[in-house]
């Protein structure tokens, strides 16, 4: 995801994606004023940046599905 220098311009905290998750899902693409809707429940963002990030994370589901995107190698530790 984006991250920049400070909280209102780019970098996202744990609470606020969140916040961001949580809203997506509340404000649907009908929904009037879904921007700033989900900007106003997430929290020290702009309508702007909110757009930006959905944008980024639009991109990012796009390009799993494509498998453009491996997947981790997950390591085993311990006792197997």
């Amino acid at each position: 995801m984006a991250s920049m220098s400070s909280q209102g311009s780019g970098s996202w905290t744990a609470k606020q994606n969140k916040a961001f998750e949580k809203a997506l899902a509340v404000y649907d693409k009908d929904t009037p004023d879904r921007w700033n809707n989900i900007a106003k429940a997430v929290g020290g963002k702009t309508t702007e940046e909110v757009k930006r990030h959905y944008e980024i994370l639009v991109e990012d589901v796009k390009h799993i599905e494509e498998g453009q995107i491996p997947f981790p190698d997950y390591k085993t530790t311990g006792g197997e």
